[in-house]
């Protein structure tokens, strides 16, 4: 049974940076795009990034490009997310994904594998 465990979320002040991590059992990365998605309170979950398992390209949601690099750690199986120069509108629970198939996709019900999430505040 595939199971999603994220970790590395917690306060920081704006214009910090956190490192998120998503420890991957029970399934092939290779196989997989693996994604962040998140929610900020009172919002619809959005499609932060995600890489796919061909050739590692990665998409990044617009308000996160050049700020949020999404890596692989194959041998570690682990999804790793390093944010930097947050800002209070990052605030909100980060969710690491899984979506079967080669190449990844934003749409959330395409994904059928979830962490149980980590919560990143961003205090000004």
């Amino acid at each position: 049974q595939a199971q999603l465990k994220e970790s590395g979320g917690g306060t920081v002040q704006a214009g910090g940076s956190l490192n998120l991590s998503c420890e991957v059992s029970g399934l092939i990365m290779s196989r997989f795009c693996m994604g962040w998605f998140r929610q900020a309170q009172g919002k619809k979950r959005e499609a932060v990034v995600g890489i796919s398992a061909v050739g590692g390209s990665a998409y990044y949601a617009e308000s996160v490009t050049g700020r949020f690099t999404i890596n692989q750690d194959s041998a570690n199986n682990t999804v790793l997310l390093q944010m930097n120069n947050l800002n209070p509108e990052d605030t909100g629970m980060y969710f690491c994904a899984a979506r079967p198939g080669y190449w990844c996709s934003r749409t959330e019900s395409e994904f059928n594998h979830w962490g149980q999430g980590t919560q990143v505040t961003v205090v000004s």
